[in-house]
């Protein structure tokens, strides 16, 4: 046992579940030291959030521990009474949850919520506990904290609630915080914000950060040790610099292959082929080898263990690295290695990159947007009247050609969701609207009835929520099929189900989860199945509104390949709204930065990103992660 804030031994954690008995996780051991950042990284549905919800003794009802221990500066908690538990987590133990929308309770103001958390585990009680609550809410750059601190968790951007969550999770001042995807929702500036709080933090009271995030670049800047996940199990744990500089996995290789960077523009990503597989399947080899591009025979028939490389020496200076790959834990997988460098792996495992066919956007003007202003209305009073109005969306025009990607970045809460969801016309009798959106001529916003109905075929939207955004009283089939039944009704009941079977193929999903609730799914697969649903109707523009924030890496190379594909195939035209810049310099011709609801600076992607002109621009660029491979 290390001298450790946290030790995880063998832990394995169970789920029932229709499909039989899930093995969420399977083994895993890792300890992590006070005051050390230890990021825990890897795709959606490989156990990272169900292991931050068996440390916090939150697991769903039909889950349960079944071997293994935990222990939080030497006291084991699993065998805990749930009011010792109550007592341990939110205060010596803090959670920042993946989902803000879900995790904030909708009919409690967010001040009462923060102060809910001061006065369980702190002496603060009364004015002193609000006081410290404004005092968070500013520390993790919510505008005004003495104005919203009254407010509910509706009326704050998705980003904006993942803050006041923040702020619950650390109110407290924990001793050890499990973080899972702490700033996906975040803007640049503010996750920057955040991450500096989160190092302040850790300097000041020697806190322990277990990290959960698909963000390598935020991993590179932050962690100490890093600990790639698949399938329940931990594959490589290495020193950041280690893993960034040599990773030694085939799966870690590949996931650094698959990030979109300015210099892979042009090219398709390197994208892992295929998905996590079910883990209510007894495995036998290898979880990895059937997605992996150097599998030999002894990965389809012998489980790897998790070992030091075999050409590795022992390094005093540190915890040793682990591998579990047979290419790096014995003289037999070293020699395989050399045997497979010259012939194809037995299952084809990685689309390598490769150049995208040239397609520029034409000249052709698709979507003209022109001194758009978009007021929602604020009540006061007994009888709710309007007295005044605040102004989310003010004089903006941009112009986006057929087949161009134009995206749009700024900082939460500066309108670039109500921007877009203005022009798909989703805002109607809730803001007041003025200006133009014309979509091949015909003007948006005066259309009305069957015009309207069929214009939203060609116009749709990818929203950034996706556990919100789907009806989880609807299995999948349901949920892509309505927009079908409604906007293509030429369609018969056997050529729904052939499009739908061919959507979920290509955004990544098995074909059995059309029978399935959106709660059974990640957070990454359930966007997956927001893309699908927006794609299957085949539209003109799509609103991609952080279509990849709630993405792993390879599934986010994945899904951009498949924008591109279709846009090169269809022609489509996308508003991209994201906070991700490095999926901006891959993926868009013209971006435009907005602030306060106005557009600052506009341009050709590269030019601008080069050369910004305006000092907000340069601020946003300059808080932007970077990766660092050391």
């Amino acid at each position: 046992m290390c001298a450790a804030t946290l030790t995880i031994t063998d832990l394995k954690v169970a789920i029932d579940a229709d499909a039989g008995l899930v093995r969420a996780i399977d083994g895993l051991s890792l300890c992590i030291e006070r005051g050390e950042t230890f990021a825990l990284v890897g795709e959606s549905g490989c156990g990272k959030s169900m292991t931050a919800l068996a440390l916090m003794r939150l697991l769903p009802d039909n889950g349960r521990v079944t071997d293994g221990r935990i222990e939080i500066e030497g006291q084991e908690t699993l065998s805990l009474p749930e009011s010792a538990m109550r007592r341990l987590r939110g205060g010596r133990i803090g959670m920042i949850f993946q989902e803000p929308a879900t995790s904030l309770n909708p009919v409690m103001r967010v001040g009462d919520q923060i102060v809910e958390a001061i006065e369980t585990h702190t002496a603060l009680r009364g004015a002193a506990a609000r006081a410290k609550a404004v005092e968070w809410l500013g520390r993790v750059g919510i505008p005004e904290p003495e104005r919203r601190i009254d407010d509910y968790p509706f009326r704050m951007s998705g980003g904006q609630k993942q803050r006041v969550m923040i702020a619950i999770a650390l109110a407290a001042e924990p001793a050890f915080l499990v973080a899972d995807e702490p700033t996906t929702a975040l803007d640049v500036a503010i996750q920057a914000q955040i991450l500096e709080l989160l190092k302040q933090l850790q300097r000041e009271q020697g806190m322990g950060l277990l990290l959960i995030t698909h963000d390598l670049a935020v991993v590179s800047g932050m962690a100490q040790r890093v600990a790639l996940m698949y399938a329940g199990q931990i594959v490589e744990v290495a020193r950041a610099a280690e893993f960034f500089s040599e990773p030694k996995h085939p799966y870690a290789r590949l996931l650094l292959q698959s990030l979109p960077e300015a210099q892979k523009r042009g090219t398709a990503l390197a994208a892992i082929a295929g998905t996590v597989p079910p883990l209510s399947q007894a495995f036998v080899g290898c979880r990895f080898a059937p997605r992996c591009d150097r599998a030999f025979d002894r990965c389809i028939t012998d489980a790897p263990l998790l070992l030091p490389p075999v050409a590795s020496a022992p390094d005093s200076a540190g915890p040793p690295r682990d591998v579990r790959c047979w290419l790096h834990v014995s003289p037999t997988g070293a020699e395989a290695a050399d045997a497979i460098s010259g012939r194809t792996a037995s299952v084809s495992a990685v689309t390598a990159p490769q150049a995208a066919s040239s397609l520029l956007p034409s000249d052709e003007l698709l979507l003209d947007v022109q001194h758009l202003s978009v007021r929602f209305p604020i009540r006061t009073g007994l009888f709710r009247r309007t007295s005044s109005h605040a102004v989310a969306v003010a004089d903006v025009s941009l112009q986006i050609r057929r087949g161009e990607t134009y995206a749009l970045v700024g900082e939460s809460g500066c309108g670039k969701t109500t921007l877009g969801k203005a022009v798909v016309q989703l805002l109607r009798g809730q803001a007041s609207i003025e200006g133009r959106a014309l979509l091949d001529g015909q003007d948006l916003f005066g259309l009305h009835g069957e015009a309207l109905r069929q214009a939203r075929r060609s116009v749709q939207m990818i929203f950034q929520d996706p556990y919100a955004s789907l009806n989880p009283r609807m299995r999948v089939f349901e949920l892509l099929e309505e927009g079908l039944l409604t906007l293509r009704p030429e369609l018969d009941a056997a050529a729904r189900r052939a499009l739908l079977e061919s959507l979920v193929d290509r955004v990544g999903l098995r074909r059995e989860a059309l029978q399935r609730h959106p709660h059974e799914f990640s957070g990454g697969q359930r966007q997956r199945i927001a893309i699908a649903r927006a794609l299957a109707v085949e539209p003109q523009l799509i609103v991609c509104d952080e279509p990849t924030s709630a993405l792993d890496v390879s599934v986010q190379a994945q899904i951009l390949n498949l924008l591109k594909q279709l846009q090169r195939e269809l022609g489509l035209s996308y508003l991209f709204i994201t906070h991700h810049l490095g999926v901006v310099e891959y993926i868009a011709d013209h971006v435009a930065v907005m602030h306060r609801g106005r557009i600052e600076e506009t341009g050709p992607t590269a030019a601008l990103l080069a050369d910004p002109r305006e000092a907000y621009t340069r601020r946003l660029l300059a808080a932007v992660p970077r990766l660092v491979r050391f």
